[in-house]
């Protein structure tokens, strides 16, 4: 009894571990294969419970979500031949699992990788280093269209390895480090013809500007100038005008006048010297006063000119008008033996 109850428990274990090794289990996130001495007897794709035969079957799983892979960086060459690094990632899934794993076998997701990453560096070589693909194609708005191309062409063979690739990516795009400096000094000599350039064309603009405003200056004051002549010589018309009306009315008035201010021209100042005989004529008023007539006022007016040597001809010339000499009376003639010296 007691061997009997004994071999039923080691039945029912038996059965329980037979059971559950005949059952696998299938989430949202996998794919399965069943496999049978190495050959695929079912593909479970849905997420579920599901048996298989125990002991001579197996379940490979196998990740259903998008992966990512980063490629390798490597050197392309352009079309303008000029070097760059490139590296990129992608996102794919295992869209055929049967032939996934027919391609890769016990490998897995690791060989698909490697072989992936491969297919993806010969189709950047072959899109970047197209006809018609630069540098700077590369590197501006067009990079995006270059992305597709590589991810077409990579989808293609990567379909024989039952995977799908959802995106290709570059994510830098540089130099190599030997070709920077001399990149970096290439630039800078742009920049500086550039900006040598712009300062040229300001240095231009600037010339222009004051060349104008000079001419502009010059123009005005030649204008102001010629209009101050005319307005100067206007009023010195009308102020001729106006004496030679105001004299000719007083003409007796007028030589009285110019000979004051003669006396007070040639008389100016404590060093004054004058040397004239005693009837000269320059001193008629101050003798006689203003009562003289016209023709002894000229004669006055000439004596002062020519009288005396160059010194007192000097005083003569600026004798215009001026005050009476402080040794002689307004009204009285010098002595007759006074000589003819005479000093204020």
């Amino acid at each position: 009894m007691r061997r009997s109850a004994t071999a039923l428990l080691v039945i029912l274990a038996a059965g329980v571990v037979i059971l559950l090794s005949s059952i696998f289990v299938v989430d949202e996130r996998q794919k399965a294969l069943v496999l049978q001495f190495g050959q695929i007897r079912q593909v479970r794709e849905e997420p579920g419970l599901y048996f298989k035969l125990p002991l001579i079957q197996e379940v490979v799983y196998y990740d259903d979500r998008i992966l990512s892979l980063d490629t390798e960086t490597i050197e392309v060459t352009p079309a303008d031949d000029r070097r760059l690094v490139v590296d990129a990632f992608a996102r794919y899934r295992i869209a055929d699992v049967v032939r996934f794993r027919q391609a890769v076998g016990v490998g897995g997701i690791a060989a698909a990788e490697d072989r992936l990453g491969a297919i993806l560096n010969a189709q950047i070589r072959e899109v970047l280093g197209a006809d018609q693909v630069t540098s700077d194609v590369i590197l501006s708005a067009e990079r995006g269209n270059l992305m597709v191309r590589i991810r077409d062409g990579a989808q293609r063979e990567a379909a024989n390895l039952g995977l799908a690739i959802v995106d290709v990516r570059l994510k830098q795009t540089n130099l190599p480090i030997q070709n920077l400096e001399a990149t970096f000094a290439r630039m800078r000599a742009e920049r500086e013809r550039e900006a040598a350039d712009e300062i040229a064309r300001g240095n231009e603009a600037a010339q222009r500007v004051r060349a104008l405003a000079d001419r502009t200056v010059m123009e005005t004051i030649s204008e102001a100038e010629r209009e101050a002549q005319i307005t100067r010589g206007e009023a010195d018309a009308e102020a001729a005008a106006i004496f030679a009306e105001a004299f000719s009315a007083d003409p007796e008035f007028f030589e009285f006048y110019r000979s004051l201010q003669a006396y007070e021209r040639t008389l100016r100042g404590t060093n004054s010297t004058m040397v004239l005989t005693p009837d000269a004529a320059f001193f008629q008023y101050l003798y006689a006063g203003p009562a003289l007539s016209g023709s002894g006022s000229a004669a006055a007016a000439e004596g002062g000119a020519a009288g005396g040597d160059a010194a007192s001809g000097e005083a003569g010339e600026e004798a215009a008008a001026g005050v009476a000499p402080s040794g002689l009376a307004p009204s009285e003639p010098p002595e007759a033996g006074a000589g003819p010296a005479a000093q204020p």
